[in-house]
């Protein structure tokens, strides 16, 4: 069997830069344990589910191996745009893309994961596995050693009876899950918290970042949101208000302004599938699901240029496990891109980062609103 081209992935559409590249050992390990697993139990890729892949280095070296039908689930619409590209440039095909659900996960006899970060994440898929799939999966989980945990063994240990960490290679780590065990009957998740602070319901699904939790600066900008809200609803004045949360996680942002200005549109979206459906959750508790629309996208490419009055902006710093600021400078130029001239953006950020300038330039004129020793809140408004 010839050696699968990793080096021929992109990460596009996602942030590509010489450190970042779009496979790693882990994805190589998992591959090749799969296909010995494959070929001592008779498991076609009918029968195989595919929960993590990053941008194709696990289920297209299956499909080269002759290994068609693979299910596979990935969380960030940027690597299942990456996933499609890369397929069409090495003319592969034969994986059906799914959510984390029943038609992922039935009749599976092996399942690969790229162990995520959060252990909440790990339980919900770990539960899914358990849940749908077959009696007698074979779970191969992988990560970087340097990011797992003793906890993640528990996890899984709650779910299978029989957890196996391997030796490590090449700094990679591969565990053995199997022997599901029984779970409850209702689904962990979405997990409602609610924040009277804020006046909150929140909804979590595992993968969703800071889960049932409002991260701090998410706090710092809703404090300012509340200090402001007769600027907010002069802007809802002028014949009323659209608005978008960039980047919405469990929907916090886009929550509050709806309850805040009912006269406003507002649409929440994110590039994750699991805050797109926590933030969903978060609407239907919270009663305004008919005024928010929640979309999954990446950076807001499918909301119409110029189109907008009102960004709000909690930008990230990290891509994955790494700390880089491609995917903030992606989200401060889709602001400035969906704004109409006038529109604002309004960003939280943490101190240190250089997004003022950013923001500066991308968008137009940009003054502080707040400081704190942590994080800075912004006003932009679009040349």
């Amino acid at each position: 069997m010839p050696e699968f081209p990793y080096a021929r992935l992109r990460r596009f559409p996602d942030v590509e830069a010489p450190n970042l590249q779009a496979w790693d050992a882990t994805d190589e390990l998992l591959v090749d344990a799969a296909q010995v697993v494959a070929a001592e139990h008779g498991i076609d890729g009918s029968a195989i589910a595919v929960i993590g892949d990053g941008y194709g280095a696990l289920t297209l070296p299956l499909l080269t191996a002759g290994l068609d039908g693979v299910r596979v689930h990935q969380d960030l619409v940027t690597g299942r745009r990456a996933l499609a590209r890369n397929a069409a440039e090495l003319g592969a095909a034969g994986f059906a893309a799914h959510e984390l659900d029943a038609e992922l996960l039935r009749d599976a006899r092996l399942v690969l994961l790229q162990l995520p970060k959060g252990l909440a994440e790990l339980e919900e898929i770990a539960d899914a596995v358990a849940r749908w799939a077959a009696p007698d999966v074979t779970l191969l989980a992988g990560g970087r050693v340097k990011h797992m945990t003793l906890a993640q063994n528990d996890v899984l240990a709650r779910f299978f009876g029989r957890v196996q960490p391997q030796r490590a290679e090449r700094k990679s780590r591969l565990i053995v899950a199997a022997d599901p065990q029984p779970v409850l009957s209702g689904l962990p998740f979405p997990v409602p918290t609610t924040h009277p602070e804020f006046g909150l319901t929140l909804c979590a699904h595992g993968g969703a970042f800071a889960g049932d939790r409002i991260d701090i600066g998410t706090r710092v900008l809703l404090n300012v949101m509340r200090e402001r809200a007769p600027e907010l609803a002069a802007l809802a004045g002028r014949e009323g208000l659209t608005a978008v949360d960039l980047g919405c996680g469990t929907g916090a942002l886009a929550a509050s302004l709806a309850l805040a200005v009912p006269s406003a549109h507002v649409v929440a979206t994110d590039r994750s599938a699991a805050a797109v459906q926590s933030a969903r959750a978060t609407m239907t508790a919270s009663g305004i699901a008919d005024r928010v629309t929640v979309t999954l996208d990446d950076a807001g490419s499918g909301i119409p240029d110029g189109s907008v009055d009102l960004v709000l902006l909690n930008p990230p710093f990290h891509l994955g496990a790494s700390v880089h600021e491609g995917a903030g400078s992606r989200l401060i130029d889709a602001a400035a891109r969906l704004l109409r001239p006038g529109g604002e953006v309004w960003t939280v950020f943490n101190s240190h980062l250089d997004h003022r300038r950013a923001l500066a330039a991308a968008v137009g004129e940009t003054d502080q609103l707040t400081r704190t020793p942590k994080f800075t809140v912004t006003r932009s408004v679009r040349r």
